[in-house]
């Protein structure tokens, strides 16, 4: 049970940007879902296993919970870290049936989104471009296709050669509910994965020709979550952006800078895969100062 929880655990690390205080604090109300689900099995004479919890069970751990007398916000968190935990089982097919599905949640606030600025953006992309050895034109091409499509640092690692269309300026990127979409890709981005293609992935391959990732780590292999996010750490550091920056970063700041720039909050809301347009609005609050720049300008009487 305890090797989901640390794969779980690593995506809020790589995917979510989460910090370490937060994955600390994911980790020990995970550890208590554990000793209750141990206990539950114990009762019952049976193996503890994350099959056997079920949306009773999970009403069964909110009244414990209830019962120890936690403060509102934490009761509110460790009922959300579980029912992250087993939405992120159930994209994974770890599990079939999600036991927290339709039980609610305890509202305490949503913290807004932290993108980087398009001057930092840039230096970092640019930071990625210094080098012309084949894992730094990977690198750059990698870096440029995320903050070009905005996609999750998982849709990125698992793309395919054939899910490029350089000629289109397309990317295919198969979202969660494995629900297809189409981005469009800028000239720089499109032309960095075809340097790539032609000039360093042959070499990375080596010997494993029949491999279809997009992406590959130095064993020839497709790269993963946790192998983009360490790339990503140190061209952040060689940068010298202070703020910490994830895969997720570039996601928020791929919304944040095109709203920023005119986009539609629909067109918006597509490119990022949103089942609901309430998802994407969060960043609709990062705009405000641009809104007030545009509004100042704009109206006669402002001037």
């Amino acid at each position: 049970m305890k090797e989901l929880t640390e794969e779980f655990l690593k995506h809020l690390i790589v995917e979510k940007g989460f910090s370490k205080n937060t994955e600390e604090a994911y980790r020990n109300d995970l550890s208590q879902l554990i000793k209750f689900i141990e206990e539950e099995a114990s009762k019952n004479s049976e193996m503890p296993s994350w099959q056997h919890f079920d949306r009773q069970a999970m009403l069964r751990y909110m009244l414990q919970l209830k019962d120890k007398g936690y403060a509102s916000t934490t009761l509110a968190r460790k009922i959300a870290a579980t029912k992250s935990f087993f939405k992120f089982m159930t994209d994974e097919h770890k599990v079939q049936q999600n036991p927290t599905e339709n039980i609610a949640s305890l509202k305490v606030g949503r913290a807004l989104p932290k993108p980087i600025s398009v001057t930092q953006a840039r230096r970092l992309l640019e930071e990625a471009a210094k080098e012309t050895t084949p894992e730094a034109r990977r690198d750059k091409a990698m870096l440029e296709l995320l903050y070009a499509s905005g996609m999750r640092v998982s849709e990125l690692v698992n793309l395919n050669v054939s899910d490029i269309d350089l000629s289109g300026g397309y990317v295919r990127c198969l979202g969660k509910g494995s629900k297809e979409r189409m981005i469009p890709v800028y000239p720089r981005a499109t032309q960095a994965v075809e340097q790539y293609l032609k000039e360093a992935r042959p070499h990375i391959a080596g010997a494993k020709t029949a491999e279809t990732a997009l992406f590959l780590n130095v064993r020839g292999e497709r790269l993963t979550r946790q192998g983009l996010w360490q790339i990503l750490k140190g061209y952040a550091k060689a940068a010298r952006i202070e703020v910490k920056v994830t895969p997720h970063t570039l996601r928020h700041s791929f919304a944040t800078h095109m709203l920023n720039g005119g986009a539609d909050l629909r067109m918006v809301q597509e490119l990022l895969g949103h089942a609901n347009i309430s998802t994407t609005q969060v960043y609709t609050h990062l705009t405000s100062d641009h809104v007030r720049r545009t509004y100042e300008k704009s109206h006669p009487r402002a001037k």
